[in-house]
């Protein structure tokens, strides 16, 4: 009954040992951490450009989680880049964007953090916020290069993501963009400035996405969440 849940990766370039700027497949290990705390089996999955990866991976998992990371290209919801848009991965996107269509289709429990949130909310047919400053006047969401900054969020009484965290809470934030449109998702959790942050989707189906970083704190209830929809996919699977 132990779900097995794949995390998705970034690919670039990165220094160990006597290495240098080797481009390698890589991600925190806190996702993976949080991953097993909640009693799920991380899987990593880089990008695959071949285009049946997306459902044969799929096939074999219970559970899928969108990481963090870089932008993602503008183009990819109809608009042309930001001046503080400078670096995007194709490939990444790319794959992601086939692991989204490929969970919606079979009803695969998803949780998308950061990044992963935006892009659900894209693989919907929405937007972004490129360059959030611009629209709330500061850039405390970003925190710092290597920090985190805090917001304070309030969440909808009634959902899904209500029924997993405080009503109220501060979190890590570390982002300069934002979700603008999201069909086929519920806005169910703003911050003080009135930034999207969380949303779900209709149904039955565990699909949420946070735009604040739980992996980095002490927040485990939406990779129990995750992991707990998941489990109950694999318990289901086993009935049929």
């Amino acid at each position: 009954m132990t779900p097995i849940i794949g995390l998705t990766t970034y690919r670039q370039a990165a220094d160990w040992g006597t290495w240098r700027q080797v481009e390698a497949d890589l991600l925190p290990s806190d996702y993976a951490r949080s991953i097993e705390r909640a009693g799920g089996i991380p899987v990593l999955l880089p990008p695959v450009a071949a285009p049946d990866a997306a459902a044969a991976v799929l096939a074999r998992l219970d559970g899928i989680l969108i990481a963090g990371g870089a932008d993602v290209n503008p183009e990819r919801y109809g608009q042309q880049p930001d001046p503080s848009v400078v670096r995007w991965y194709d490939d990444r996107d790319a794959w992601e964007l086939a692991l989204l269509a490929e969970a919606e289709r079979i009803r695969l429990p998803l949780l998308g953090i950061c990044r992963g949130m935006q892009l659900m909310a894209v693989a919907s047919g929405g937007a972004l916020v490129q360059h959030l400053p611009d629209v709330v006047g500061h850039d405390r969401h970003a925190g710092g290069p290597t920090s985190y900054g805090t917001a304070e969020v309030r969440v909808d009484a009634e959902g899904r993501v209500a029924e997993l965290v405080a009503p109220e809470l501060t979190v890590p934030v570390h982002h300069h963009q934002a979700v603008a449109q999201h069909p086929g998702y519920r806005a169910v959790a703003h911050d003080t400035d009135g930034v999207l942050q969380a949303i779900e989707g209709e149904g039955d189906r565990f699909a949420v996405g946070v735009q604040w970083h739980p992996e980095t704190h002490d927040d485990p209830a939406l990779f129990d969440g995750l992991v707990a929809a998941a489990r109950e996919r694999v318990r289901n699977r086993g009935h049929g």
